[in-house]
């Protein structure tokens, strides 16, 4: 696949063409192929580098942080109240965050979709409607079950603990082919068995002759009376990765789709999407949080698939149990104490468990611009509902791994060492502080939400801006409100779906 840099290009860019794509993840990719396909002329355009696959996945995981990661993985959305601050990591490179993610794939859930249908009136967005462009999306990148064998024995040991309390666990799905559950999805998989959007969507779209440029920061559209006449920007060029030459591209359509972080920044910046006041707001996370059980057996949990099972049993409460288990280095860092201590902890990494739990939360989140920067501010007030079920679900964890005969646990609140189950029934986690919790995520959604009202919505019924005639988004941030299961084949349906609107008008 053929890819500009604008890194080495070493002058302004200028360039034209019917639609330009502004973003190349899982929201803009299936967007560009669908439209080259279609024979439009299409540019994408990628504010990170071009990391060929077997690069990628010959790097160390830190390599791939330092190179690959927004902000080397430690983007935080600051927490408010008694909310704990979250960091949110995405990739930065050609292909977006579909390259560093584990490829779990989950359809959006029908009360989802049911719910989104009849409060936004929307007839199409119902689960039968869906359905066509989640079956294309399956075919396009390869969507699988993971093996029951080649779950990792972390993930068999909490499955255990689980069913003797009689939750029941499934197996989960991923865009994956021949993969063998070397463990390492999110830094680059060194066999090319992760079909991320690199490896489908760009190269079809290069092959139907989209042009692909990397380095390529967008500030804004431009605009011509209510019609955007193109994007400018600059190319990553300078020293230090700064902006030096110019970037123009004149298009009869913009597609914005560089995610729910960044989306609404390029339409401030660009006097778009502000008439309901919703632009920035909305801003779900899926919190999420880990916890740890150490075994007196050896473990090995990087030993098998990175994410292989997952339980709906909680789903009505809102909470999602997904099996994970991160790399042992940055594992290290993370284990409480000092000294001594972290010295007796760190070498037990091989006989640990690890599962975790996401949140389906409210839209609590927002994205603010601020001055004389070009990275967006993150803040999120956790809903009360949300937060009460932050401690819950980590009892929950602890007692599945307690019956699995784990013999000590390591919660995600700092500044407490491991519980054993004599400790645990004195342990009351409600009372720590929001600020005392560890959590992260990767699903930002909802900041520029669809709608079928511009009085309360940033975009319309297929993803264009209420207050421009050809300015589109198509990316996480359209979504209504969260799903509470990973995002990643629901944001490559409804890309498709606004695609094939854009290719048939």
């Amino acid at each position: 696949m053929k890819v500009i840099s604008g890194r080495r290009y070493g002058r302004p860019l200028e360039l034209e063409c019917d639609t330009v794509v502004v973003g190349s993840g899982s929201g803009g990719a299936p967007v560009a192929a669908t439209l080259a396909e279609a024979g439009e002329r299409v540019i994408v355009l990628e504010e990170g580098p071009h990391v060929p696959g077997p690069q990628h996945g010959a790097m160390r995981q830190s390599e791939s942080v330092r190179h690959v990661w927004r902000d080397g993985a430690m983007t935080l959305a600051v927490g408010i109240g008694d909310s704990p601050s979250i960091n949110v990591t995405a990739g930065r490179m050609v292909g977006g965050s579909s390259p560093v993610t584990g490829g779990v794939c989950f359809r959006a859930p029908e009360h989802v979709l049911d719910e989104w249908s009849s409060s936004l009136a929307i007839d199409d967005l119902r689960p039968s409607e869906m359905q066509r462009w989640f079956d294309q999306v399956a075919r396009d990148i390869h969507i699988e079950d993971v093996p029951v064998a080649m779950r990792s024995k972390s993930t068999a040991l909490f499955i255990q603990g689980g069913e003797s309390l009689g939750v029941k666990f499934d197996s989960m799905q991923r865009n994956t082919h021949d993969c063998n559950g070397c463990g390492r999805c999110n830094f680059g998989c060194p066999h090319g068995a992760k079909l991320s959007v690199d490896r489908t969507y760009l190269p079809r779209a290069a092959r139907a002759g989209a042009t692909i440029v990397s380095d390529a920061m967008v500030d804004r559209v431009e605009l011509e009376g209510d019609r955007a006449v193109g994007v400018s920007g600059s190319l990553l060029d300078g020293e230090y990765g700064e902006g030096r030459s110019a970037l123009r591209v004149r298009a009869r359509r913009v597609v914005l789709a560089a995610g729910a972080m960044y989306t609404p920044t390029i339409l401030r910046r660009s006097g778009l999407g502000r008439r309901s006041g919703a632009l920035g707001k909305n801003l779900t996370l899926h919190p999420s949080f880990r916890v740890m059980g150490r075994f007196e057996e050896p473990v090995r949990g990087w030993e098998g698939a990175l994410q292989s099972a997952y339980t709906k049993h909680y789903e009505h409460d809102g909470m999602v149990l997904n099996s994970v288990f991160i790399p042992s280095g940055i594992l290290a860092a993370t284990m409480p104490g000092f000294g001594a201590s972290h010295r007796r902890l760190r070498e037990s990494i091989g006989h640990l468990a690890i599962f975790g739990a996401m949140i389906h939360d409210e839209g609590g989140g927002e994205v603010w611009r601020v001055p004389f920067r070009r990275e967006p501010l993150l803040t999120y007030r956790m809903s009360k509902r949300d937060r009460a079920r932050v401690p819950i679900v980590l009892e929950r964890m602890a007692k599945i791994f307690f019956a699995a005969g784990a013999k000590e646990v390591f919660f995600p609140v700092f500044g407490i060492d491991g519980v054993t189950p004599d400790t645990m029934d004195k342990l009351d986690l409600a009372r720590f502080h929001g600020r005392k919790l560890e959590s992260s995520s990767q699903h930002p959604l909802g900041t520029c939400h669809m709608g079928s009202s511009a009085a309360h919505s940033v975009v319309d019924p297929h993803g264009r801006v209420w207050d421009a005639a050809n300015v589109y988004v198509s990316d996480g941030s359209i979504l209504p409100t969260s799903l509470g299961v990973n995002p990643q084949w629901t944001i490559m349906a409804m890309s498709l779906r606004v695609a094939h609107a854009l290719a048939g008008g």
